[in-house]
């Protein structure tokens, strides 16, 4: 069936379960796109881009450490800084809110993420995140052992999948499959347990040297490795295919065979129905996603944090650093002349705005990959009525190709509230666009023009089947884009893993210093810090990144 026949027979028979009337369609449904200022952000490129003369600022002002960016990595580096007791910092960040891709928003009055919506409980490899969580009262020492406070963590039933027209519990598909998908799951099984004994599979990757076999790995798609073990099952492919598009933001045939085999690596593994220890990690959440630590990370810094402001320039200079920045409440420009500044910028930004990049920026930028993304909130005014199956789950995901099923499926807002009686909530539904027909290119160009109109109405069709009365019960739908939503850790001939090509390189490359396992990258009067240069959009890589970056 033609994708627009489907769509309309999918929102036909939902609109008539849902008692709608014919011909009222969806106009039900309020919203628009929210969230996010893309007109910000292409107010910087089209500056650049146009060539127009540098006027003088209305203000200057001074400081002695400037932050560019108040994302994840932005923030870390601000409690680095006020942990040192070095108060005399600034932060200049685009949106009207900090907290970048980890920000959170509200509908009909119930709070929902914009963004990231968890994060896993930290492992010994992310020391600076374990001692984020333990100042918030998140992570204490009960008896010896170090515990989590369990109102913070995922509440049961966590994950449920929508496949062959019912629910089942888990992510992975299993009701009804064959003999031979069960084989095929055991031997990835085996294969991840084979690989991680090769090196450490550490998160965040730079806190640990990488083995030989492991930046092999990293040389291939994991589509191609696959192929190379004879993994070739359907199912197990598109559920795989699904974990790489939800943390990276593309898929099998573009991510590499280190970043496909790295998600279960370094992390809870891969189990395959009926084998031992397939309980799965704690996972941290909110209603509101990764912005309830992104808020408590910016309440500090008060009249230090300026939002609103679109870095136009950075400059190194004999004493410091200038940076000029457009201050969209009053349309004046503003200059900030300071002693040093932490560029936590997307590395596609910083290349355009530092003036005379150095050769190691400008390379970084020129191989970067970006995923975009979409983040849709449904307002319903009160609970869904469920196919068979598996009870509502945190994370509900819908099986199907890149036709029916385009979407990561969604998370429930009310989730972690435990209420006792069901009624209105938020659903955030996730898509990636990393992989779309014509790259993310075509990604970002679709996010631009296509209206939003259309993007309601295939998404009230996707999750249509698993939920007949979706259209009736939602009442608003916003929709907030991300252009350069994160970095995709593609494959690379050269073994390259994120943006550095070797630590020798990383040595020639920038004056480097070190704390703890993990190098600062230096310029002059600069230190780049964002989850870019991992080459992996995670809390954990941005949290370190910018807290090393601020020390």
């Amino acid at each position: 069936m033609r994708r627009r026949n489907f769509v309309q027979a999918v929102l036909g028979s939902a609109l008539g379960l849902c008692g709608c009337q014919a011909g009222e369609g969806l106009a039900h449904i309020t919203g628009g796109f929210s969230g996010m200022s893309l007109e910000r952000g292409h107010a910087m490129r089209d500056f650049l881009q146009s060539g127009a003369g540098w006027s003088a600022p209305a203000k200057v002002f001074r400081t002695e450490v400037l932050i560019a960016g108040g994302g994840v990595a932005g923030l870390a580096a601000a409690r680095a800084l006020r942990l040192r007791g070095r108060h005399d910092f600034a932060m200049l960040e685009l949106e009207d809110s900090a907290g970048g891709n980890a920000r959170g928003g509200a509908l009909g009055g119930i709070a929902c993420p914009l963004g990231a919506h968890y994060l896993p409980v930290p492992g010994d490899d992310a020391p600076e995140v374990q001692d984020l969580l333990e100042e918030l009262g998140l992570r204490q020492r009960l008896a010896g052992r170090w515990g989590y406070d369990e109102r913070h963590l995922c509440h049961s039933p966590q994950e449920r999948l929508f496949f062959n027209d019912a629910w089942q519990d888990g992510l992975l598909p299993l009701q009804g499959v064959e003999h031979d998908t069960l084989a095929q799951y055991q031997k990835f099984s085996v294969l991840v347990e084979q690989e991680r004994k090769v090196g450490v599979w550490s998160i965040p990757i730079g806190n640990s040297a990488l083995a030989p076999a492991q930046r092999a790995l990293a040389a291939i798609t994991f589509v191609a490795y696959l192929d190379r073990h004879g993994l070739t099952d359907p199912h197990l492919r598109w559920y795989l295919d699904y974990c790489c598009r939800d943390d990276y933001g593309a898929g099998l045939a573009t991510v590499s065979a280190f970043a496909g085999l790295h998600y279960f690596a370094s992390r809870h593994g891969f189990h395959a129905p009926g084998s031992e220890g397939a309980e799965r990690e704690g996972v941290l959440t909110w209603p509101e996603g990764n912005a309830w630590l992104t808020r408590r990370l910016a309440a500090p810094l008060g009249e230090r944090l300026h939002t609103g402001r679109v870095v136009l320039r950075i400059s190194n200079t004999r004493g410091g650093v200038e940076v000029d920045a457009l201050n969209t409440a009053t349309q004046a420009l503003e200059r900030w002349q300071a002693r040093m500044a932490v560029v936590a910028l997307p590395v596609h930004v910083a290349a355009r705005v530092v003036q005379n990049p150095p050769d190691f920026l400008t390379l970084a930028a020129r191989q970067l990959v970006q995923a975009p993304w979409l983040v849709a909130n449904l307002h319903l005014r009160e609970s869904l009525h469920d196919r068979p199956g598996a009870a509502p789950s945190w994370d509900n995901v819908v099986y199907g190709d890149s036709v029916s099923a385009p979407g990561l499926g969604y998370v429930d807002a009310r989730h972690q509230s435990l209420q006792s009686v069901a009624g209105a909530t938020v659903l955030t539904y996730y898509r990636a666009l990393g992989d779309v027909a014509g790259g993310p290119l075509a990604g970002r160009q679709l996010l631009l023009h296509k209206p939003w109109a259309a993007w309601r109405d295939d998404i009230i069709a996707e999750l249509s089947p698993a939920h007949p009365d979706l259209a009736g019960k939602v009442t608003q739908l916003e929709i907030t884009r991300y252009g350069h939503a994160m970095a995709v850790p593609v494959a690379n001939v050269e073994g390259q893993i994120g943006l550095y090509r070797s630590s020798d390189m990383r040595k020639q490359l920038s004056k480097t210093e070190r704390s703890a396992t993990r190098p600062v990258l230096a310029w002059e009067h600069l230190r780049f810090a964002h989850s870019d240069w991992a080459g992996y959009s995670v809390f954990e890589e941005a949290f370190a990144a910018g807290h090393v970056a601020g020390s």
